[in-house]
């Protein structure tokens, strides 16, 4: 649905597309938000597709591109981690995001990287199975501390045989199947076997992993669901007040509360409960179908709960039941879940007001002629003058935009001339800004003293942007947090505003993670520049010719001595190709 100005205001759905949209107009019973939205209506668009389920990822991909004003909008997040065990001769166990094309099975999707690692550690602990990279793996002479602190078998070096290290990844794959005690039974066999053996050693270490798996499961275990065949089940909280609202997911699997996670919808006025919980429902499993759980317990009727019901079934091998009734374990669960989501929304709500109140001590003390709603922050970092890099980042309402940020590898400049950067990138920046008519920031804070200050001013006066308030921020003389100095194009004098000034402590948050993101950024390009060979540059030879030429002097300083003599001898390395390789080490 558009506006007069052809802008899209709302994307919906429709099994019977005649009676969804006439409704909109035949009905008299709508909310507030809908009638305040079809007043505005004055086009409809409609786009058909092969089935419902086409349908629904269809709307969720429109809605998360042009982000329309009566669409609850839920933040869309970087994809699950997953447990990789890999199908190596001696299997390798990481944490993989992304598309599953390796070989190998995966386990999960765990509900964030913190609980993933942690899996990761216990494994390493019960099971010492290997972490490291293939290209470490397979040049291994001797085992690394990994072995030497019990965290790895050492089967790089054949410290473990290959049955047994096969049998460990089994245990694996069952742990992470929810076979527990089929995991313990078979370590307890293992145990006796080594005991009637008399390798007392070894039965000790698998009576010591029993114990420590036990542990584990103690401390995790939930009671029993009461029924075997239902081992997946999500539970929905949500809670809201005013426009801020928080959806707290907990994901119980086999009887056990594997992780949780938290969403901030934004919400259009007016919107209703049920709308809400629908909106995440249809958002959330479609696109994360590994994820859809025999059971979804709500703090709160759905709306249209039997069509999401009918295609969270389709997506998957079983029937999917939503619950709001619920009692014994499930209520705990629920009572958890909902517990979470008023906390979370208790800290958003005070985190908020926090924020205003910081804006409004900035606009005060700074006497701006409005809200400062957004900030961006320009730093430079190099070291002696080299691979110098400018970071600008966002801040909107007093929280960073990280979709926003960006970083400018400064060219043309001379070593060390911070001035001339600032220049550069403040220019690259608003010049791309004003041709794409994008949001201009209300105040601009660089990183620098008056000096830099006057170069980000000449811009900005040479793109007639003359109305954005620019101030420069230095450390001042004693370069003391609390003591910085604040600078304004129009004042030769620097002001200082209070140590516990909500304003200074805004702008220094700011300036720390400008200085950061620019830190993170120059380091990227020493490392990239440490990775790369001096032999990379020469023209004819390539990764095979380069190890050979490293393998046969034994280093890059022995190949710079060697003369044209000595790089003939090397294997496929022609008079030419030794000339060249020469000619370029010593130009």
């Amino acid at each position: 649905m558009l506006n007069k100005d052809a802008e899209i205001i709302y994307i919906g759905k429709a099994k019977n597309l005649k009676n969804r949209v006439s409704s909109y107009f035949q009905k008299q019973d709508h909310s507030p938000k809908t009638r305040v939205m079809v007043k505005q209506i004055r086009d409809i668009q409609v786009v058909v597709t092969a089935s419902e389920n086409d349908a629904l990822i269809l709307e969720n991909q429109l809605i998360k591109k042009y982000k329309p004003r009566y669409n609850v909008i839920f933040r869309d997040d970087k994809s699950y981690p997953y447990i990789y065990l890999s199908a190596d001769r001696y299997p390798r166990l990481s944490i993989h995001r992304g598309k599953q094309s390796g070989k190998g099975d995966y386990f999960g999707p765990f509900t964030g990287s913190s609980a993933a690692r942690y899996s990761i550690s216990l494994m390493q602990k019960l099971f010492a199975i290997r972490q490291c990279e293939n290209s470490v793996f397979n040049y291994r002479s001797r085992p690394c501390l990994q072995y030497q602190i019990k965290r790895c078998s050492g089967s790089c070096v054949e410290k473990i045989s290959w049955q047994d290290y096969q049998q460990d990844v089994e245990l694996v794959k069952m742990f992470y199947q929810g076979k527990n005690e089929t995991v313990i039974k078979q370590l307890e066999q293992r145990m006796e076997q080594a005991a009637d053996a008399m390798m007392y050693e070894k039965a000790a270490v698998i009576r010591d992993q029993i114990k420590q798996l036990r542990r584990v499961l103690e401390k995790q275990s939930v009671q029993n669901l009461g029924s075997g065949k239902i081992n997946k089940i999500d539970i929905i909280a949500l809670q809201r007040k005013e426009k801020v609202a928080v959806v707290f997911l907990l994901q119980v699997r086999n009887g056990m509360v594997q992780g949780s996670r938290q969403f901030f919808p934004k919400l259009p006025a007016q919107t209703s409960d049920e709308e809400v919980l629908s909106s995440f429902v249809g958002h959330f499993y479609p696109q994360n179908q590994q994820q859809i759980p025999q059971q979804i317990v709500t703090s709160g009727e759905l709306e249209g709960e039997s069509f999401l019901q009918h295609l969270l079934s389709q997506l998957t091998p079983f029937q999917v039941k939503f619950l709001t009734q619920v009692k014994t374990n499930k209520a705990a669960w629920l009572k958890m879940a909902e517990q979470n989501a008023k906390q979370l929304l208790i800290a958003k709500l005070q985190e908020k007001s926090h924020l205003n109140k910081r804006l409004q001590v900035l606009m005060d003390e700074l006497s701006l002629d409005k809200l400062p709603l957004r900030m961006e922050c320009f730093d430079i970092s190099h070291f002696q003058g080299e691979q110098t890099v400018a970071s600008c980042v966002v801040f909107e309402q007093g929280c960073a935009k990280k979709s926003d940020y960006r970083r400018f590898n400064i060219k043309d400049v001379a070593a060390g001339d911070d001035y001339a950067a600032i220049e550069q990138a403040v220019r690259r920046r608003f010049e791309r800004l004003v041709k794409e008519q994008a949001k201009l920031p209300d105040l601009l804070l660089i990183d620098g003293g008056k000096g830099q200050l006057n170069q980000a001013c000449q811009v900005l006066e040479s793109l007639d942007l003359t109305h954005i308030t620019v101030i420069g921020v230095a450390k001042g003389s004693d370069r003391k947090v609390g003591m910085e100095q604040i600078f304004f194009p129009s004042e030769a004098l620097a002001i200082r505003l209070e140590d516990d000034s909500p304003g200074l402590h805004l702008i220094q948050a700011i300036r720390d993670e400008a200085h950061r993101f620019a830190i993170t950024g120059h380091r990227g390009q020493r490392d990239k520049k440490r990775k790369t060979s001096s032999l990379e540059g020469i023209v004819g030879v390539g990764a095979k010719k380069r190890r050979a030429l490293i393998k046969h002097f034994g280093g890059l300083q022995e190949v710079k001595r060697a003369g044209m003599d000595d790089l003939c001898q090397v294997e496929g390395i022609s008079t030419k190709l030794a000339q060249a390789v020469f000619d370029y080490l010593h130009e």
